[in-house]
């Protein structure tokens, strides 16, 4: 019988996984889809600085101490598989429209400086010496003001996950691939096995068995985990995003508008995104909706007669109903743990929550406090990071 089974495959199931073969436990991915059909790899690999300061949130420490594990696991993914997964400081430029923008910005920057974090105000001038590119936009009118964080880093999202697909391998996880979930078989407090579907039209089922189980299923965790008696809320909002090919890169840092941005890749591709839609588990791209993203691009960068759309993508990120994820061991099952709704830090968040679950697991006292993140705690809906709140800012930049 297997020592830890995780229930998904993405970025989050998988580096637990890692983290617990690397500690000598025999473990088994139970990976719904296929890597490049999760929120992981359909996510834009932006990571904002995440800077650990005295008056810093639970969700703030959490991303401050998986940045600095980041940094660390790429060295070592790069020595293990040769998988570079790019991850790097290139900044990122914030940008605003008109006035309203400007105050935001204001705002912004002086949150930046409380928590510690290196940013330059800017002025539509001091944009287009940023980004040459941008220059045509400023003389149009369309940038006003700028504020330069020169700490954002982005990585490669398939790379990484690749990266992490194969250290996985290497250290003896067993990986099963189009495994369905049928149900969670629970009696006297625990889990006695997962019934997964197998066979030509998954009528079958197989019956997995561990010692231990983390349910790490993203967007369908809240679903699965009826069956454990726990109530939690990892509500897919749907993000879309437009991949550009150019002769040549145009861009050196992330540009962000708002909820929108500009990720340039070494490649000369540009990443164009994103949304975020309440639209429940419909995973697909909208023709309208990718066209607006384009002309945001063409906004900002002009007509770019050689790019070309090399494709266009949706993902379902796992929201939760305060902006924290649900870390942790369940009351109702003395074996079970919950890794899921980290909504739309789950690719930055992915090492620190890796470490935290493996401690937990094994009984080990974790670095982080784990009771914010408890998966029977009561969410405060009002929360500045809840889905709400960013639908709402959605709505509102639409309107």
């Amino acid at each position: 019988m297997t020592d830890c089974c995780i229930i998904g495959g993405g970025i989050i199931g998988l580096s637990i996984a890692r983290e617990l073969a690397d500690r000598g436990l025999s473990v088994r991915v139970l990976a719904r889809d296929a890597t490049r059909d999760t929120a992981s790899w359909a996510a834009a690999g932006i990571f904002p600085p995440a800077p650990d300061f005295a008056a810093a949130s639970a969700n703030e420490r959490l991303t401050a101490y998986s940045d600095r594990l980041h940094r660390t696991w790429a060295e070592e993914l790069r020595s293990e598989t040769g998988i570079d997964n790019e991850l790097g400081q290139c900044g990122g430029l914030h940008l605003a429209r008109d006035d309203r923008g400007t105050s935001r910005l204001h705002e912004a920057a002086v949150a930046w400086r409380a928590k510690g974090t290196r940013c330059e105000q800017l002025t539509a001038r001091d944009v287009a010496a940023q980004e040459p590119a941008l220059r045509a936009a400023v003389e149009q009118g369309r940038i006003e003001s700028g504020l330069l964080l020169p700490e954002e880093m982005r990585i490669r999202p398939p790379r990484h996950l690749e990266a992490l697909h194969q250290s996985c391998r290497m250290r003896g996880v067993e990986i099963t691939s189009s495994a369905n979930v049928r149900a969670i078989d629970v009696a006297n407090g625990t889990i006695e096995g997962i019934r997964i579907a197998r066979g030509e039209g998954g009528t079958a089922t197989d019956t997995v068995r561990a010692d231990r189980y983390c349910l790490a299923a993203g967007a369908w965790s809240g679903h699965l985990a009826e069956s454990l008696g726990l109530h939690i809320e990892t509500r897919p909002i749907r993000g879309q995003i437009a991949l550009l090919r150019l002769p040549e890169q145009v861009l050196t840092r992330v540009v962000n508008v708002g909820l929108e941005y500009l990720v340039p890749r070494s490649d000369g591709r540009l990443l164009v995104g994103s949304t975020i839609e309440d639209a429940g588990f419909e995973k697909i791209t909208v023709p309208q909706t990718i066209q607006r993203l384009l002309e945001f691009a063409h906004a900002l960068l002009g007509p770019l007669p050689d790019a070309a759309i090399e494709q266009s993508w949706a993902g379902l990120r796992p929201g939760s109903v305060d902006g924290l994820p649900f870390l942790g061991a369940t009351q109702a099952c003395s074996n079970a743990f919950v890794a899921a709704g980290h909504f739309r830090a789950g690719l930055h968040q992915s090492t620190g929550t890796a470490v935290m679950l493996a401690d937990l697991m094994t009984g080990r006292t974790p670095a982080l406090d784990p009771a914010p993140f408890a998966p029977g705690r009561r969410p405060d809906a009002a929360s500045p990071d809840s889905v709400q709140a960013y639908l709402a800012r959605a709505a509102e930049a639409s309107s």
